[in-house]
């Protein structure tokens, strides 16, 4: 591919910038089931959130996805525990693993609940030179009490974006969801159950559009130029 004609852009770097490149979007595959971590926001005996999240696992499983539900029963409050508690690092060996992740939380006095937060808060943004979670594909669900409301997945979408994921467009919301699941704790049938079964092929179909290609994805010219001005700066602190 030729080099990018630059002469209108004076203040762009040539060494960083980069012409998006259709070849470097077909990497090869994964052969792996794509790996999907799900998360609740809820520590109730019956969780309606829990529920939610299991049934989007047996979904995922069923489109092909190997899924994890972390339980975050234990969890301590960020930063009112050292980052090597052993539910921390679970939650953050989980996190490393996915490919995906299906956020769902109940909404409390009209927002996502604390239980749901402190998971994500507990996610770094970044370990040393690795984002844990940039280029991951996510999904965001909430249930409700009464009617239906948008407050949990909106704020839901925000951190996504935070944290560098690929939240993806269709999103659940379940009112009353006290009825729309059984004793068991398996959804009911119902145009939320089938909402339900369009996030989570969406999810899928994200996830294995952009497997192996992440990296690619995420690389960002300002980062790029940042990179190439450290080594600089080095040896021009070792001249002098």
């Amino acid at each position: 591919m030729p080099a990018p004609d630059l002469s209108d852009l004076p203040n762009a770097d040539p060494d960083a910038f980069e012409v998006p490149a259709p070849g470097a979007l077909k990497a090869p595959m994964p052969t792996h089931p794509p790996r999907i971590l799900l998360l609740y926001g809820s520590l109730r005996e019956r969780s309606f959130s829990r529920f939610q999240a299991q049934e989007a696992a047996r979904l995922l499983e069923a489109f092909g996805a190997e899924t994890r539900i972390f339980d975050p029963s234990g969890l301590p409050l960020p930063d009112d525990a050292p980052a090597d508690h052993p539910k921390v690092q679970e939650l953050r060996a989980l996190s490393a693993w996915s490919e995906g992740q299906v956020w769902c939380s109940p909404e409390r006095h009209g927002a996502m609940t604390g239980i749901m937060k402190a998971q994500i808060d507990w996610i770094p943004l970044a370990l040393g030179a690795v984002r844990p979670t940039q280029g991951k594909t996510l999904a965001v669900m909430q249930v409700s009490g009464g009617s239906q409301s948008f407050n949990a997945v909106n704020q839901m979408r925000i951190l996504g974006r935070w944290m560098r994921m690929i939240t993806i467009p269709n999103q659940s919301s379940v009112a009353k969801a006290y009825e729309q699941f059984d004793e068991n704790g398996r959804m009911k049938p119902s145009h939320y159950y089938d909402r339900l079964v369009d996030v989570t092929e969406e999810l899928m179909k994200f996830t294995l559009l952009t497997r192996g290609t992440t990296a690619y994805l995420t690389s960002r010219y300002s980062e790029r130029r940042e990179a190439a001005e450290k080594p600089a700066a080095r040896v021009k602190l070792t001249a002098i």
